[in-house]
């Protein structure tokens, strides 16, 4: 293993691009530095994935293999990656919207809880709710 290029991809991430014989130590570096490193990774492994949304959740982009647990690391670090989301679930979709009202845009099917929960941070989010008459249903505070 060369120690001289763990370190070069430890302090930048992206530089994982130029290593020609990648082994997990090196990615797992690479990503924890910079999530968008992963899509450099040649051979990814959930372990890698979650590493790199956890860092960046925009990282989501480049998983291959999407997991529950690697998507709803990905929306808690930043809601947004919930446009990257290609199975949506009622869970993942409360967790986008608590950490960021603004992507109940990018949810596909809005539930009365999850279109609550962004009214709840911001009021403004009442705009994305598709169905006006499920905030009927219930009072908002």
């Amino acid at each position: 293993m060369n120690k001289e290029a763990l370190k070069i991809v430890a302090k930048d991430g992206y530089a994982l691009q130029y290593v020609k014989e990648q082994i997990p130590e090196f990615c797992l570096e690479a990503v924890k530095q910079d999530g968008l490193a992963l899509q450099f990774v040649k051979e990814q492994t959930p372990e890698v994935c979650l590493a790199a949304v956890k860092q960046n959740g925009l990282a989501l982009q480049f998983v291959e293999e999407q997991t529950s647990e690697i998507c709803l690391a990905a929306v808690k670090q930043r809601g947004y990656a919930l446009c990257y989301v290609r199975e949506q679930t009622p869970g993942i979709c409360l967790e986008a919207v608590k950490q960021d009202c603004r992507v109940l845009s990018f949810v596909r099917k809005q539930t009365l809880e999850v279109c609550i929960e962004a009214v709840k941070q911001d009021s403004r989010a009442s705009c994305w709710v598709k169905d006006k008459s499920m905030l009927n249903q219930q009072v908002v505070l």
